[in-house]
């Protein structure tokens, strides 16, 4: 089974600052967008939900 794949055409300036952030958490660039991708999510979804629970409950 294999994964879909995203493509991005970044500019040279920016690449070199993902190489430099994955390099020192020791990951690949890909590993380290990838979760940075999932955490940004999550915190949508964390929101959303704090958000949903507010409306339910009323804001303090």
């Amino acid at each position: 089974m294999g994964s879909p794949v995203l493509s991005l055409r970044i500019d040279g300036e920016l690449l070199d600052r993902l190489r430099q952030h994955a390099a020192k958490r020791g990951m690949s660039v890909q590993d380290y967008v990838v979760r940075t991708l999932i955490r940004d999510d999550f915190d949508e979804r964390f929101k959303a939900s704090v958000e949903e629970t507010e409306k339910f409950y009323g804001a303090a």
